[in-house]
């Protein structure tokens, strides 16, 4: 467990919307770290008593972001420690009287010197009245020397806006905000700044190029952003949500995207409130233009591959039709099984393949492929008499690759057991056959399957007995194909076979 998770959930001092709001304040900082040029440390009382006793309470470290705009100052990961003794007495401050609490020159060298603010994060408890639940102490450097640009100001106003809602417990509101959208925009990306009626205010080079993709060329600043959605939505015919208006304008925390000419933006948008009144909004824009391409392009590919294993089990079903009219036109009864048994194996290859078709993951969930095969081979193989089958454990995810041979071996297995497995007494009707699959991971992380496969039949001969093609087919599969081992052990309770295989990828398999 997380420190942050073993700290805060199951405090008998926080409601769990406490919980879930600093979990999700953490997820979504690095946008504050970012605005702020600012390295972040989430602190929290060490011990339950501490979140409401002062004496001898301590702090411990969080969660700790680190900015992606400017040179991080805190190189060591804090997260666990105590807190120092020159930060605690700000912390202690911040934690009690709930107002941000700056420091005095750290005492670095120029011209590196650090400054730290500490944050209370305030939320009503539930008789409504504000208690802390957190504080973060951001930690930045101070250059005399330098004067900042614009952007490195705004950047600072928009940080300001946000740690204030965050210090009201205000954002982030992950009620209000959809974050289905892959690709999701950083600071560095590009960046809006909108005032309450939607008109942009500001514009980053990195947003005003990525909206240049979409062929806005105009200035942005002054313009309204839900205007130019309008113009792109107008010029291309592309039917958008109705609430992307309420997006483009700062009204609504969302996400969403624009595609025009070729290109894609997405967007997300965060409405800035003081007091529950929106003043501005921030918009973060990401061209992924490139992305959405190689996205179509793989699901193109993951289209055709499924159409072609479509296509193979429609092929091999044809095929095994064709060996069933075949079988029907043989006078010979020997001939009529050797075809019934590679018409058999032809459909549980299709099978396999028709459950491949389905979906396009790296590896296979095959319980459910197992027992239908169970129950088919056993079908195929009786005749008058009654054959039950049982699936025991779980396959789990497998490699595709390990799914055909896997399902010809056991097909095989199951078959025999029942041809073969019935007694000349009249009253031996039914057989029972069970598989019992485990799953074992060694010290070195190798994963291995375990497989035991049980009937109640006669067993095999005492003497005498030679494999036929189906277990010489299944002996191949295992040891070439599975790079696994097999063995069977008779008696007159019936016959085991145990199966052992490693799980490898194809890769390691070649």
């Amino acid at each position: 467990m997380s420190v942050l998770s073993d700290r805060l959930d199951n405090n008998p001092h926080l409601l769990s919307s406490d919980v879930e709001w600093i979990h999700a304040l953490v997820s979504d900082w690095q946008l504050l770290s970012d605005l702020a040029f600012s390295d972040l440390v989430l602190w929290f009382p060490h011990t339950e008593d501490g979140v409401i006793a002062a004496q001898d309470r301590s702090y411990v470290a969080l969660a700790q972001a680190r900015p992606s705009t400017t040179q991080t100052l805190i190189h060591r990961d804090v997260v666990g420690d105590r807190i120092r003794a020159d930060l605690k007495p700000m912390v202690e401050r911040a934690w009690v009287a709930q107002v941000e609490t700056n420091s005095s020159d750290q005492g670095q060298p120029s011209p590196g010197r650090m400054r730290v603010t500490a944050v209370p994060l305030v939320r009503p408890d539930a008789h409504g009245r504000p208690r802390t639940v957190a504080v973060i102490t951001m930690h930045f450097s101070v250059s005399a020397l330098r004067t900042p640009s614009r952007l490195e100001l705004t950047y600072r106003r928009c940080a300001a806006d946000l740690l204030s809602m965050a210090a009201e417990g205000a954002w982030p509101d992950s009620s209000h905000e959809f974050t289905g959208y892959s690709g999701a925009p950083r600071v560095g990306d590009g960046l809006l700044r909108l005032d309450a009626e939607g008109q942009i205010t500001f514009a980053s080079p990195n947003a005003v190029s990525a909206l240049l993709r979409l062929g806005v060329n105009d200035t942005l600043e002054g313009r309204s952003l839900a205007g130019i959605g309008a113009e792109l939505q107008r010029a291309t015919g592309v039917v958008v949500d109705e609430s992307q208006p309420l997006m483009l304008t700062g009204r609504r925390a969302m996400r969403a995207e624009l595609e025009a000419h070729g290109a894609a933006v997405t967007l997300r948008s965060i409405p800035l409130r003081r007091e529950g009144k929106r003043f501005a909004a921030l918009v973060l824009c990401r061209d992924v233009t490139e992305l959405r391409r190689r996205d179509k392009q793989l699901m193109s590919k993951d289209a055709t591959i499924k159409e072609i294993h479509h296509r193979v089990k429609n092929n091999l079903q044809t095929v095994s039709a064709l060996l069933r009219m075949q079988s029907r036109r043989m006078d010979s009864q020997e001939g009529r099984e050797g075809l019934r048994r590679a018409m058999r194996r032809v459909e549980t290859i299709a099978m396999v393949h028709n459950s491949l078709s389905q979906g396009l993951e790296d590896t296979v969930d095959v319980d459910e492929l197992m027992r239908r095969q169970l129950r088919l081979a056993a079908e195929m193989a009786e005749s008058d008499r009654t054959a039950v089958t049982e699936l025991v454990g779980s396959f789990g995810q497998l490699p595709p690759d390990m799914v055909t041979p896997l399902a010809l071996v056991l097909t095989e297995i199951v078959a025999n057991a029942v041809e073969h497995g019935f007694s000349d007494d009249p009253e031996h009707k039914t057989i029972r056959v069970s598989l019992r699959v485990d799953r074992h991971t060694d010290a070195a992380g190798r994963q291995r399957l375990d497989i035991e496969l049980t009937d109640d039949g006669v067993g095999l001969p005492q003497e005498g007995w030679e494999p036929g093609l189906g277990l010489q087919i299944v002996k191949t599969l295992v040891r070439g194909e599975l790079s696994g081992s097999i063995a069977w052990d008779s008696s007159p309770a019936g016959t085991k076979v145990t199966l052992r295989a490693p799980i490898l990828g194809s890769e390691e398999r070649s």
